[in-house]
């Protein structure tokens, strides 16, 4: 057996980023000898959310800083965390650097790891509520100033993806000797037989439908499929029901309802143009359903088009969209084939037994090269 190793994990509970933290404790269970520990980053108080306000007129142009101004309130709070720990840990893994901003001495000072589905410079002109403006070059460049420090003290960069190792090394001149590249996965389970029904099922979540292209999916369906398709949309939002369409609103991380209602799921279409990532078609690909989306970010290094299913250009149109759903639907020997493939992709590349094991991996690489000097 190795040698114990005592993490601590600084968790970013936001999207899908509690998914990938869930599957990670869950992953970890399979090493006794590595001894977590989990500082996870709570919803904002009162003090925290009156900081980050929009200014009027200022949040026009992107002049206010509000997405800075949210990071360094959440760094704030875990910069005090980790200067009042008083568990001894060995090594330190943060994830995402957005909540390292100001831990730039804990990360110096002992073996350190920050992890990233996307850096500032990649996110900071996808985010459909902060509109891009003629302050976002200024806040780019001003939030970097806190990104680069971040990175320059930790021992070791993690990467989600080779998009995100990209801009790592272009845009923040991280040396690739110190990026390594892992796709966090998630908790995999055994995919449970296709549910058959009258009408083909297709499956969209999102925890809200502007934010993941499920509005543009949800009028595609309206116009065209309502009659010959059922929609099924995951989402906090409030829709509009009509015969054909359910909505569940109240599904979270790790909920069980999911695996049965994506088996009885014919085709999952997630449109997003802001993901990073995307668990959402990594959850449905796991269960061996056929999936749809677009060529954004690193979703490209998730599904693979015409294997998996359809991985559309960066802004296809509505025409392509229901083309491509038109195109499996019709298919059904082929989307199936699609989906057992989707899922060996899975279990090969982003199982999180897998990709925990890599992680640990690097934790241990991390804390040998401090101590090396």
């Amino acid at each position: 057996m190795n040698a114990p190793i005592r993490p601590l994990f600084v968790n970013e509970n936001m999207g899908g980023h509690a998914t990938m933290h869930m599957a990670i404790r869950s992953a970890l269970s399979g090493y006794p000898e590595v001894r977590p520990q989990f500082l996870d980053v709570p919803n904002a108080g009162f003090v925290r959310k009156l900081g980050a306000v929009s200014i009027p007129g200022l949040a026009r142009e992107d002049f206010d800083l509000q997405a800075l101004r949210i990071q360094l309130s959440n760094s704030a709070h875990v910069e005090r965390r980790l200067r009042n720990w008083r568990n001894p840990y060995d090594v330190l893994h943060v994830y995402s650097q957005n909540v390292a901003l100001l831990s730039s001495k804990a990360l110096a000072t002992r073996p350190s790891v920050v992890a990233t589905d996307s850096t500032g410079e990649q996110g900071a002109r996808i985010l459909p509520e902060r509109r891009v403006g003629k302050g976002t070059n200024s806040r780019i460049a001003f939030t970097k100033r806190f990104e680069k420090r971040a990175y320059e003290s930790a021992t070791l960069v993690i990467a989600q993806s080779e998009w995100a190792a990209k801009s790592l090394r272009a845009d923040y001149d991280v040396d690739d000797s110190r990026i390594r590249i892992i796709p966090f996965g998630i908790s995999v389970h055994d995919a449970l037989p296709h549910i058959t029904k009258s009408l083909p099922q297709i499956t969209f979540i999102g925890t809200r439908l502007s934010r993941k292209g499920g509005d543009r999916l949800l009028d595609i369906w309206r116009r065209n499929l309502s009659t010959e398709t059922t929609l099924t949309l995951v989402t906090r939002d409030d829709v509009k029901l009509q015969p054909g369409l359910r909505v569940f609103q109240d599904f979270r991380p790790g909920d069980p309802r999911l695996d049965t209602l994506l088996a009885a799921t014919d085709l999952f279409v997630f449109p997003s143009e802001i993901d990073t990532f995307g668990y959402a078609l990594i959850e449905a690909m796991a269960a061996e359903v056929p999936t749809i989306s677009l060529e954004v970010a690193a979703r490209a290094e998730i599904a693979i088009d015409g294997v998996t299913g359809l991985v559309l250009p960066e802004g296809a149109d509505d025409v392509a969209l229901l083309a491509a759903i038109r195109e499996l639907l019709s298919d059904p020997i082929r989307s199936r084939n699609m989906g057992l493939a989707g899922r060996n992709r899975v279990l090969e590349k982003f199982d999180a037994r897998v990709t925990t094991s890599l992680l640990v991996e690097i934790l241990r690489e991390a804390k040998s090269l401090f101590e090396a000097g």
